[in-house]
């Protein structure tokens, strides 16, 4: 199906997602327990399929993603790896395929697939989640532009938020084996939830609905379920995103990189209050 500029009202695009979402976790499989007893049970299972993406008709990579979405995640996928400047410069998404096996293929602006053969002269054979297989200093650790310092969300909005994003994970629910990155607007609302068997794509997913759907999200903060390593940081700052809360602790690097970029960084731990890695933004602002 050929991108339009809003494709989330179009109803073969919408009944495409309720498709792809129910094969998320329609795998349900068997199992006999290793005891005594031996007793024969089943669980549902979450699925993965290979998704190649080319730009301009070149090959670009393929990943390992769970089968719904998938419009978001080659939107968000290109804008936080760097691959476009903006999302503007995507012209035209095709989405084919079916069971394992997805083909996504953009078109860019020249601009942008100019500086991507570029950078493919660096990276040639490229595969991988994060920064796996990245063999130049500068990919792993490029030049990003600074963002606004912004407020940090109220943080009433944060108290609760553990359970509220168990409940909206809908997907790890049945199968326990997806990471979630998710959009919580300025009234403290869940309103955008994006999961994957890998946490790099559920917050690629994140960003390409956000940007897809034209939503303001600088009102409000992105939170993710999985470790916060460098690899989110660096994918929150080309989106521009103002706050990032991770139920996981980030790594020394991580706070780093948010301090001297301008991001807002929050730890949510299982037991206690927030913590605000990057206090001195905020006191900046004051």
């Amino acid at each position: 199906m050929p991108y339009r500029s809003n494709p989330v009202d179009d109803n073969t695009s919408s009944l495409r997602h309720a498709a792809a979402a129910t094969a998320g976790v329609a795998n349900r499989q068997g199992f006999v327990e290793l005891d005594a007893g031996g007793s024969a049970g089943s669980a549902v299972l979450a699925e993965e399929c290979a998704l190649a993406l080319s730009y301009n008709g070149i090959a670009q990579a393929v990943m390992m993603v769970s089968p719904h979405d998938l419009e978001d995640f080659a939107f968000g996928f290109s804008l936080s790896n760097g691959l476009i400047g903006s999302v503007d410069e995507i012209f035209d998404l095709v989405l084919s395929g079916e069971g394992g096996h997805w083909q996504a293929a953009l078109q860019i602006s020249s601009r942008a697939f100019h500086a991507l053969t570029l950078q493919r002269r660096h990276l040639a054979g490229s595969s991988g989640c994060g920064l796996c297989g990245v063999e130049s200093m500068a990919l792993a650790l490029p030049n990003l532009i600074p963002l606004s310092r912004s407020l940090l969300p109220p943080w009433e909005h944060l108290g609760d938020l553990r359970g509220r994003i168990d409940q909206a994970q809908q997907l790890a629910r049945a199968s326990g084996a997806m990471h979630a990155a998710l959009y919580v607007d300025e009234q403290g609302t869940i309103t955008l939830c994006r999961e994957d068997i890998g946490r790099h794509n559920a917050l690629d997913k994140l960003i390409g609905a956000l940007y897809r759907q034209q939503i303001d999200y600088k009102r409000g903060f992105v939170a993710v379920t999985s470790r916060c390593s460098l690899e989110l940081i660096q994918k929150a700052i080309r989106a521009q995103l103002p706050t990032l809360v991770s139920l996981s602790a980030p790594t020394a690097l991580s706070v780093d990189w948010a301090v001297r970029h301008g991001l807002n960084l929050v730890h949510l731990p299982h037991s206690g209050a927030p913590r605000l890695y990057t206090p001195q933004l905020t006191r900046d602002l004051a």
